[in-house]
């Protein structure tokens, strides 16, 4: 399926949106930006089956220490590209929220496991 790149930057900003306001406001610091694929170098999840649908990048919050500033933003990618490749567009907007919502969780110190145990992986 292709789409116009607006057409999917709306989905992202849909899901911000969506952010409960106290969720939103702790994302003060974090650049949250649309790629249509993930570069070759971009590390995989060993057990992800070699599909990446958003990335982030930086160090979650309950891993900083009293000496954490100075430091550039931390950055959640979104990519385009395999996410309009796997999913029909009917289900697409579901599956950007929950990418969006998946990539934040790490920001806040969500592991893979647990989000898996939340059902959101």
């Amino acid at each position: 399926m292709k789409s116009n790149n607006q057409g999917f930057y709306q989905l992202v900003e849909r899901a911000l949106e969506e952010l409960p306001s106290d969720v939103a406001e702790l994302l003060n610091n974090v650049a949250i930006v649309v790629d249509d694929w993930p570069d070759y170098s971009t590390p995989l999840m060993p057990d992800a089956e070699n599909v990446l649908y958003g990335l982030y990048e930086g160090v979650p919050l309950t891993e900083r220490a009293a000496g954490y500033y100075g430091v550039l933003p931390d950055k959640i990618t979104i990519f385009r590209g395999p996410l309009e490749r796997d999913f029909p567009r009917e289900e697409l907007e579901e599956q950007v929220r929950i990418t969006v919502v998946h990539e934040i969780a790490h920001h806040f110190g969500f592991d893979e496991d647990y989000l898996e145990e939340l059902g959101w992986r």
